[in-house]
């Protein structure tokens, strides 16, 4: 192992330069398809250790085991030159080798940590870490050509996020060190995943707080943005310039498959509707009708698209609504159904937000139970990783109290297996999914 040489030497803010200057808050732009020759090597990035950096007393508090994520309060000295992504040995405050990861002195994730071991982070490494997360996509995601085919921190590749969708795998660099080296794994992912063409989504609002700039384009090849995708026995289009994200929700592809299973000769309400995509496969399973409601007139237009391509646009409707609104006027109405799916956008993106965002999902479930006839169905899910599922289910448990709609749990689920849950890092969790029926 490692050790730590001196600790005379503490760096500041100072000792660092950003690569390419100050940060500049620009709008996303749209890359076009270049002619230069991309680097596609690694040779001129560090692939050994720059820097030492000890980590402060843990002042009672263990460390969480495999958790892969450095902050800046947690340093208490750093040897040697890392620029922003560079390769740095972490160390324990009693001078132990803990992890090599890459740094970025701008972020508050000092550290993205690849590995435990003191290994070259060089070709054969990333070489390894892709293959092992294809095989595992192989096996858990047989049936459809849309899936995540890296999940960052859960592949052991933190700030790398990449869904394949048919030849297309839309890659997101989300941390520093992951950035500079876009053009390598862009050929890699070719090379070893069998895509044709990368496109980058690097548009997320995350990438500001690591001093990177927004912007998304084709990195390898070129063509239509529009994908075709499928999922068991339904068909989508995946547009991977403008949708969210990479384009697609693939973690809740089996969710969708297992809501199904409860519509056959049923009628469905699929509020915050999105691309529709949990309805048409209630369609396709058998569903007397859909009506699907989205307060966006793009997500409205995209699902009456996908009922046309998958031939059930007889028996689905969509229209533009905000859910909040709706579901009372609905209730007033005397409408009820047999299934409610409800999947919202997330409604808590830190600890701060949680209580405001439990009253919202309060609200939508209260509503939503209130539609059901009874032995009717509710499909409720929160992407909020701030949220626990004890208290998710906790608040399911209470909206129905609220609404005076007596309810059993039929399955509780998360998301799919190609975004596997890393031990020790409960951020890689994130995707609530219940399954109740009321009395």
């Amino acid at each position: 192992m490692g050790t730590w040489f001196g600790s005379d030497w503490v760096a500041s803010r100072r000792d660092f330069r950003h690569p390419l200057g100050p940060l500049r808050r620009t709008p996303v732009r749209e890359s076009r398809p270049s002619h230069r020759i991309h680097d596609t090597t690694m040779m001129h990035l560090s692939t050994e250790a720059t820097a030492k950096i000890r980590l402060a007393p843990l002042r009672g508090r263990a460390r969480p085991s495999g958790h892969l994520w450095v902050f800046e309060g947690q340093i208490a000295e750093v040897r040697g030159s890392a620029g922003a992504g560079d390769v740095v040995d972490v160390y324990t405050h009693e001078k132990r080798f803990l992890g090599r990861g890459f740094y970025n002195p701008h972020s508050k994730i000092r550290v993205r940590l690849l590995s435990f071991q003191e290994e070259p982070i060089d070709e054969a490494f990333f070489v390894s870490r892709l293959r092992a997360a294809v095989a595992l996509r192989r096996m858990v995601a047989p049936r459809t050509n849309a899936c995540r085919l890296v999940y960052g921190e859960s592949d052991l590749l933190p700030g790398l996020v990449v869904d394949r969708f048919d030849d297309v795998a839309v890659m997101q660099t989300l941390g520093y060190g992951m950035d500079v080296r876009k053009d390598f794994l862009g050929a890699l992912l070719v090379r070893e995943a069998g895509v044709r063409r990368v496109y980058l989504r690097n548009d997320a609002k995350s990438r500001t707080l690591e001093w990177l700039p927004l912007f998304k384009g084709f990195l390898s090849g070129e063509g239509d943005t529009a994908v075709p995708i499928h999922e068991g026995p339904a068909r989508f289009v995946v547009e991977i310039a403008e949708g969210q994200k990479t384009g697609w929700f693939c973690d809740q592809r089996e969710n969708r498959l297992a809501a199904a299973l409860y519509a056959k000769h049923k009628t469905v309400l699929e509020a915050f509707c999105h691309t529709g995509a949990f309805g048409i496969q209630a369609a396709l399973a058998g569903a007397q009708s859909v009506e699907g409601l989205d307060v966006s007139a793009a997500a409205v237009a995209l699902a009456e698209s996908h009922a046309i391509r998958n031939e059930v646009a007889e028996r689905c409707r969509y229209r533009q609504a905000d859910a909040f609104d709706e579901l009372p006027a609905l209730e007033q109405q005397g409408r009820r159904y047999d299934l409610v799916i409800l999947d919202p956008p997330a409604f808590a993106r830190s600890k701060q937000a949680v209580a405001h965002a439990l009253a919202g999902y309060k609200q939508v479930n209260l509503r939503g139970l209130r539609l059901l006839r009874p032995g009717g169905v509710l499909v409720t899910c929160s992407c909020s990783h701030p949220i626990s599922e004890q208290d998710f289910w906790a608040m399911v448990q209470a909206a129905a109290r609220d609404a005076g709609r007596p309810i059993r749990l039929l399955e509780q689920r998360s998301q799919g297996p190609d975004h596997p849950v890393l031990a020790g890092m409960p951020e890689t969790r994130y995707l609530k999914c219940l399954i109740v029926q009321t009395f």
